[in-house]
């Protein structure tokens, strides 16, 4: 799992296509907080998104943390995004899961280090929660007795 997304990461510093989408399977997913135009959906075009971003903004990335989990097909990360053409930088996580057959990324939920839009539900565009299993809602009552808003 490492050694995929450490090619992955690769890849897309290298601007290569090829070498970015080897480690996906072909079906696989890309989520992305709301306004970014996500999800991308299959290997070749995550591929394509990310050597457009090289070339056009200079983005180069890091992986600063990261861990597995083997027995779940699971792995975390924590990272960088350096824009050089405008400056600056991104800070943010990914989740990754892995096919158990092939050891190829078949999803990516990406979490951004950022305010706030204003949106009262913030979650990844195109990724259905409910199916997967996650609280959709608050999960006591509310407000507290002793709240004060």
């Amino acid at each position: 799992m490492e050694a995929a997304i450490r090619t992955y990461f690769d890849g897309c510093n290298e601007a290569d296509t090829a070498k970015t989408a080897a480690g996906f399977h072909p079906d696989a997913v890309h989520y992305f907080p709301p306004g970014l135009d996500g999800p991308w959906t299959g290997a070749a075009t995550i591929a394509a998104h990310w050597r457009r971003l090289t070339l056009t903004i200079g983005s180069a990335w890091t992986i600063d943390r990261l861990i597995t989990d083997p027995a779940t097909h699971q792995a975390v990360i924590e990272w960088t995004h350096y824009k050089t053409a405008p400056g600056g930088f991104l800070r943010g996580d990914e989740w990754y899961a892995f096919d158990p057959d092939t050891g190829l990324i078949t999803e990516i939920r990406a979490y951004y280090a950022s305010r706030s839009d204003g949106r009262d539900h913030v979650e990844l565009e195109g990724f259905d929660y409910g199916a997967r299993g996650y609280q959709l809602s608050c999960p006591v009552d509310r407000p507290h007795p002793d709240a004060q808003y």
